[in-house]
């Protein structure tokens, strides 16, 4: 298990509300868009990340973690794990405190990466699951 419950409630509680979620469009067939939807409903401020940079459940999009203009907390990843390594080196570069890499997400070795750099990570988990646990 990558990210016990005492670091899935800090990220969801303590860590902070502006989560960019990578990966992000406005493809309604996507978990991504339905998670998101979920952290707005507990006050999460959603920043969608996808090249095409649309706007997403009223929020501006953005090409990439670099091209967001303002901090962000926590760093949501939907994308295939080959390329889950390089968003995660993005998020630490950005200055995010924490890294959650969605369910059959999995990178053994940017986890290790990640946790090193000093940030929280889950990985192989859902928000939009373990939110409404927190109860």
């Amino acid at each position: 298990m990558y990210g016990d419950s005492a670091t899935v409630r800090r990220i969801l509680s303590e860590t902070g509300d502006t989560w960019a979620v990578v990966g992000l469009s406005s493809n309604r067939q996507r978990a991504a868009y339905g998670v998101a939807q979920v952290l707005q409903r507990f006050g999460k401020r959603v920043v969608p990340v996808h090249p095409k940079a649309e706007t997403v459940h009223g929020r501006q999009g953005y090409a990439s973690l670099a091209d967001i203009p303002f901090e962000v907390d926590v760093v949501d990843v939907f994308v295939n794990s080959d390329l889950a390594g390089a968003v995660a080196d993005e998020a630490v570069a950005k200055g995010a405190k924490a890294v959650w890499f969605q369910l059959d997400v999995i990178d053994e070795a940017a986890y290790e990466r990640t946790r090193a750099a000093g940030l929280d990570m889950v990985m192989d988990r859902c928000p939009a699951i373990e939110i409404p646990r927190l109860g």
